[in-house]
């Protein structure tokens, strides 16, 4: 047990001086072996699993165990294995990594990227970590019912997404297409969305818990939902997409009736006014290349 008399503030602290430490160790030792070795297919799952120990280290020392601490560590587990499990599965049986194509063997680039996979992890166990630091143990309230509901319908989602893009990917018969089975028919990326739901969750199932000063752990699904959304999430992959396949009319036609992140069916989506899109739908002008100069060549399709 850490510092179980402390008060509050200063028990924080030595928590989030701990986890950060932890963090810096635990990345810096994947990249030794990433850099040294060239063997980058270890990224995913040093940042996935690295949320597991952060979770785990931090509910042992606190050594109180009450069942909000026990639940959301616990999801944090589920979660982190899974994911982590899977994309490490993915990138061994894929090949390499292509986002590290530019990255693998430029050093400074390389160790940038870790730095910004650990402040990524630090940042965004932010609520669990104060969750099992604090010494409060409240009565259960609907906040805590929709926290489990929210993480839940994430995880479900994250875990299906992730299962029809697979064994699309895995069919000869879908080499050079663009994945639009299963849940990918009604989301551009609804892997991204059960991971936005879930986190928020974690969330929510904490704020019990926080008292003054502590609110400022919401810069965890904050930072995760920017990223995804405006950063190394859907932007890279919708560009990425675009290049491939926007010279294809049915892709156009795919994009323009299949929500980018929130999973509706297409005969809906397809209807909605593009202001709509935009402002409530995340479907910012960004995620849309300039395809200008292609028509004369899709006249021939």
């Amino acid at each position: 047990m850490v510092a179980g008399n402390s008060e509050p503030g200063t028990r924080d602290a030595i928590f989030l001086g701990i986890t950060a430490g932890v963090t810096i160790l635990y990345q810096f030792s994947f990249f030794v072996v990433a850099y040294g070795f060239r063997f980058d297919k270890v990224t995913d799952f040093a940042g996935t699993t690295n949320f597991v120990v952060l979770a785990i280290l931090t509910f042992l020392l606190r050594g109180s165990y009450y069942f909000r601490q026990v639940i959301l560590t616990t999801f944090v587990i589920v979660w982190g294995l899974r994911l982590g499990g899977f994309l490490l599965l993915r990138i061994l049986n894929w090949g390499e990594d292509k986002r590290f194509d530019d990255k693998r063997n430029d050093f400074c680039k390389f160790l940038l990227f870790w730095v910004f996979q650990a402040v990524w992890v630090w940042t965004v166990s932010l609520p669990v970590t104060i969750v099992n630091a604090s010494g409060r143990n409240p009565d259960f309230e609907s906040r805590d019912v929709v926290g489990w509901v929210l993480f839940g319908l994430g995880l479900v989602i994250e875990a299906i997404a992730d299962q029809n893009k697979l064994a699309f990917k895995n069919n000869p018969q879908n080499k050079g297409k663009w994945c639009d089975a299963g849940l990918w028919s009604w989301s551009r990326h609804p892997n991204y969305f059960g991971e936005i739901l879930l986190w928020w969750g974690i969330f929510v199932s904490a704020t019990p818990v926080l008292g003054k000063g502590r609110w400022a752990v919401v810069v965890g699904p904050v930072l995760l939902t920017c990223l995804l959304l405006f950063v190394s999430g859907i932007p890279l992959l919708e560009s990425s997409a675009d290049k491939r396949f926007m010279m294809k009319s049915e892709y156009r036609q795919y994009k323009k009736v299949t929500s980018v992140l929130i999973p509706l069916p297409p005969a809906l989506y397809g209807k909605l006014p593009l202001w709509f899109k935009q402002i409530v739908l995340f479907e910012f002008p960004f995620y849309t290349s300039n395809v200008s100069g292609s028509e004369e060549q899709l006249q021939g399709e």
